[in-house]
């Protein structure tokens, strides 16, 4: 599949019509040949939006609700061609593909609810005669960054809420999922959306450090969005810090998932099943930690081991629960991570086989901290077991990460449970819940080297808009010189 960029509210191709390949992690045949953007390429996405900020931030709100709406309307219309393209692009299964249209639909709804929450106050001035207002206004350029693992979410994550603020949007597609990120543009074109105001690009790895710099530097982008590894979130974050650039940072975690010993068992299995192998633990949020009190811990191992051994794994195009990973480089870290752990005396309870980039449900019981699993993100479905013994330990261990975006906390004692989650460093916690969910009220991010900003609802709108201090004053107030 050819595609083209989106730059001013047409397709473009990149200078001297140059390309790249994304390979099927399966089939390893050609998913898409995308434009290969250059520096120049990218500037031109820039000044675009930039061209067009001054028409759409004034732009009324019902007018960009009413665009948003019609989005997610369309976006919606395309869930067969968004899931068949996450398929090839990178080896997700259908059930994945069509929940990522469904909760990108309810983000670009809910920006549009906010079109008239952007809102601010009116602050008690000393001054007489003076009215003072603290006002929220929109940025400008709005350069957003976007990720393969849940492409449809965080591709439209990256760009509904900036836009419903009256900003303009630049989005650099991942280089995994090119096709996919586009057709997000295509949707917001085909929904009336003004030329200019979202621009798609598109570049080959090996030149993605010189677009984002270029994009970074440009004097019209004024914020900036990124959503995936801490490794790169820190390079992003050096980069506009040059500038002295607001970022968005939405990095890795580590999630830790807390049985404690009075908990129901059942359910805690159940929401480990769905937290550490949905999309092959490839989202931010995936269980990463399992850890559980030793009152309960062998019976809970049996339990969990039983389920996830009886997962099926293989090509996403069949019936199965598990797809493929992104590539069969991430596939075959998951091996290091096995044979490490078992090297150092953890016990292989389910799964453990690989199949080029198709990866069994595997589970790690007994893994202690010389464990490479034990502080790495897996980014896969090899998930450890760790066995603690109370509260106090299962506190510790759950911190004991660099990461602190999502955790989860079982328990059939509610006070307890939310003396624990008080305790627990991250960003999102929940109690009897998986760690894997998201609502597009709620403000979403992590704390420690998982980021800093917030994504969602009135979060969201302080992240896009620019606080700033406007009075009305009496022309001929007294002054004392």
């Amino acid at each position: 599949m050819d595609i083209q960029m989106l730059i001013d509210g047409e397709e473009r191709h990149a200078e001297g019509k140059a390309t790249f390949d994304r390979i099927d992690p399966v089939t390893k045949e050609v998913a898409t040949r995308a434009p290969a953007s250059s520096v120049r390429d990218a500037i031109a996405a820039a000044e675009s939006a930039a061209a067009a900020f001054p028409a759409w931030s004034k732009t009324s709100p019902s007018a960009r609700r009413a665009i948003l709406n019609k989005a997610a309307d369309v976006l919606e219309s395309k869930t067969a061609d968004f899931t068949a393209l996450m398929i090839k692009e990178t080896g997700s299964t259908g059930p994945w593909g069509g929940f990522n249209v469904y909760f990108a639909c309810t983000l670009i709804r809910e920006a549009a609810a906010m079109t008239t929450q952007i809102i601010g106050e009116v602050i008690p001035a000393n001054k007489p005669g003076s009215l003072a207002m603290g006002m929220r206004q929109a940025r400008g350029v709005c350069f957003g960054m976007a990720p393969w693992n849940a492409p449809v979410i965080l591709g439209v994550r990256a760009v509904a809420m900036a836009i419903a603020c009256g900003n303009t949007v630049v989005l650099k597609a991942s280089e995994m999922c090119p096709a996919t990120h586009r057709l997000i543009g295509q949707c917001f074109l085909e929904a009336g959306l003004p030329k200019g105001v979202l621009n798609v690009i598109t570049n080959a790895p090996k030149d993605a450090n010189a677009v984002v710099k270029a994009m970074i530097a440009h004097p019209a982008v004024k914020h900036v969005n990124f959503t995936g590894s801490t490794k790169v979130g820190k390079i992003i974050a050096l980069l506009a810090a040059e500038h002295l650039k607001p970022v968005l940072l939405e990095l890795g975690g580590k999630a830790p998932l807390l049985v404690l010993d009075d908990a129901d068992i059942d359910a805690a299995v159940n929401a480990v099943i769905f937290g550490a192998f949905m999309n092959q633990g490839q989202i931010c949020m995936s269980t990463e930690r399992i850890i559980v009190d030793n009152k309960i811990a062998d019976e809970f191992t049996k339990k969990l081991s039983e389920r996830a051994a009886k997962l099926p794994a293989g090509n996403p195009r069949d019936k199965v629960v598990l797809g493929s990973m992104v590539t069969e480089e991430a596939a075959s870290k998951m091996d290091g991570l096995i044979s490490d752990a078992q090297a150092k005396g953890a016990k292989l309870t389910a799964g453990g086989k690989r199949t080029g980039s198709i990866v069994e449900a595997t589970l790690l019981d007994g893994v202690t901290a010389q464990m490479r699993i034990y502080t790495e993100e897996s980014f896969g479905p090899v998930k450890p077991i760790i066995r603690v013994s109370g509260d106090e330990e299962a506190i510790r261990v759950a911190n004991d990460t660099e990461y602190g975006l999502s955790a989860a906390v079982y328990s059939r004692d509610i006070r307890r449970a939310m003396d624990v989650a008080a305790r627990i460093e991250s960003g999102i916690c929940h109690i009897n819940g998986p760690t894997v969910g998201d609502e597009g009220q709620m403000p979403f991010g992590g704390v420690k080297q998982s980021g800093y900003g917030r994504f969602g609802g009135t979060a969201s709108v302080n992240e896009f808009t620019v606080l700033r201090w406007i009075t009305i004053e009496d022309p001929q107030q007294h002054y004392p010189f």
